[in-house]
């Protein structure tokens, strides 16, 4: 009799391979992949969450920094890994919103992975420099529109969150601004900064040491509420431009086809580990603001953010790889 129930328990683990892996997971460290090098918001973002997420799920994750291609390369790793929840990837606005919007890559951002959750976002600013008169936006915008050809705005790169945000402004507005792209935020606000560009929409973390030096002035930032390190700065729906609500967000993702059990455990833990007052504290260095969702809500964002930003490259003939 004991020897048909354990055939028969067997076979039900053949029959249901991810419930019985779910059962024992995780048994050994996982590889949490991030798609930049070492160093910066996105890395310290990783380490600070994995840290503390390790510690809820008994295992330790080991970060595997991949850089290159905007995301892809990580992403192309990612992708080719075994579904069995030791191989994560932290995906962010440019893996699985601009960077697919805006030129062919090598995988699906939807189809490829399984959403796990949101980790946060942070809002990006619409600044100015500090010399312009412009105190709102619409008065940015009336002296845009009587200056034709003197206001230029600087970005990360083509096809950056930077670059596309502002091309959105721009399709809202009718105001014409010439594009100077820079090889990273640090240039561009530092050209911002000199006087050499007039305007951006930098990540709010990026901006903040500015803002507060006075050398940059905010008028508005994305989000659908205020930022807490920014109270008296409007959102842009606030300032009338219903439904501007893009963010500088980062989630976590597996390979697709991972087990139902594995997700929900890795959520669970995840959601925990977002809920708890001190991760809070250590991202707002970063002003990144603990965003939990369940996979199903993650997955409908990533979705949602795609569909935006290919609408906009395709209206603005953003193409990058023509």
């Amino acid at each position: 009799m004991k020897r048909r129930h354990l055939l028969q328990a067997a076979s039900a683990a053949i029959a249901l391979p991810g419930l019985a892996l779910a059962q024992g997971y995780p048994a050994k460290s996982i590889r949490y992949i991030v798609p930049v090098a070492a160093g910066g918001g996105n890395d310290m973002i990783a380490r600070v969450v994995t840290e503390r997420w390790g510690r809820a799920l008994g295992q330790s994750f080991v970060v595997d920094n991949q850089s290159g291609g905007g995301g892809v390369v990580a992403c192309t790793i990612t992708k080719g890994a075994p579904a069995d929840g030791y191989t994560l990837l932290q995906g962010y606005v440019a893996t699985h919103g601009t960077t697919p919007a805006t030129r062919r890559v090598s995988y699906d951002a939807i189809r490829d992975f399984t959403p796990i959750g949101m980790i946060g976002a942070t809002p990006n600013v619409l600044a100015i420099t500090a010399t312009l008169p412009a105190r709102t936006i619409q008065e940015f915008i009336d002296y845009v529109k009587k200056n034709p050809g003197r206001v230029n705005y600087g970005s990360a790169g083509p096809g950056s969150l930077t670059h596309l945000t502002m091309e959105l402004f721009k399709q809202e507005t009718g105001a014409f601004m010439l594009h100077i792209p820079y090889r990273g935020i640090a240039p561009a606000i530092n050209d911002l900064l000199g006087g050499q560009t007039q305007a951006m929409f930098p990540g709010l973390a990026a901006a903040l040491p500015h803002i507060r030096s006075g050398r940059m002035r905010p008028l508005a930032v994305t989000g659908k509420q205020r930022s807490p390190q920014l109270k008296d700065v409007p959102t842009m729906e606030e300032a009338g431009f219903k439904g501007f609500d893009a963010m500088q967000w980062y989630g976590s993702v597996g390979p697709a086809g991972l087990a139902p059990d594995i997700v929900k455990r890795l959520n669970e833990t995840q959601v925990a580990v977002l809920k708890a007052p001190d991760l809070a504290e250590k991202l707002a260095g970063e002003a990144v603001e603990p965003w939990p969702m369940t996979p199903e809500q993650f997955g409908d964002y990533i979705k949602s953010d795609i569909t935006r930003w290919t609408a906009l490259a395709k209206a603005r003939k953003i193409q990058l790889d023509e």
